[in-house]
């Protein structure tokens, strides 16, 4: 059996059946059937629409791979943000792009801000990012300046633009 939860419960008006007889209640504006999911989409805005919406501010951001390719260039993956509607790590993974090393992967709190193993180096656009948290301030007290924690740093401010350059496992280069 399949539980559809509906965030908006109070959207859902009733409308009377010709006749006397038990009331119906109308669907969300869209329901899209799928092979293997079910989404319901609200407001227009569907699950296949891009994480980015018209008229809010967007963060461009770049990920720059920890370890040259062959040629000797570090690998670039690209993404885009709503501006202050997400944390770095959130963005990386929705995007696929790795964030852990070896160890982080195995070991890493899932976001709790409590392990150290998110750290990213911020190579530009640094003052669209939040400030460092308390947690950041504690794990990275002996790191430079523009190191952060995926977990703890929110992309953008829902206010400003730009681009933000981001390098994977800093510490790889060190």
């Amino acid at each position: 059996m399949i539980s559809l939860h509906f965030p908006n419960a109070a959207s859902f008006r009733p409308a009377q059946v010709s006749g006397a007889g038990p009331r119906n209640y109308q669907q969300p504006t869209e329901f899209f059937a799928r092979k293997k999911c079910v989404s319901v989409c609200f407001a227009g805005i569907s699950a296949d629409s891009s994480p980015t919406q018209p008229g809010k501010p967007e963060i461009e951001l770049e990920f720059i791979g920890p370890k040259p390719g062959n040629d000797g260039s570090y690998p670039v993956e690209s993404a885009k943000a709503i501006s202050g509607e997400k944390l770095l790590r959130d963005v990386m993974s929705d995007n696929k792009v790795e964030l852990y090393a070896t160890y982080g992967k195995l070991m890493n709190c899932g976001g709790g801000g409590s392990c150290g193993t998110c750290i990213v180096e911020i190579i530009d656009g640094k003052d669209l990012l939040n400030e460092r948290t308390n947690t950041e301030l504690k794990y990275l007290k002996k790191k430079p300046e523009s190191w952060r924690l995926a977990c703890q740093t929110i992309v953008g401010n829902k206010e400003n633009s730009g681009k933000v350059v981001v390098q994977r496992i800093p510490q790889w280069k060190k």
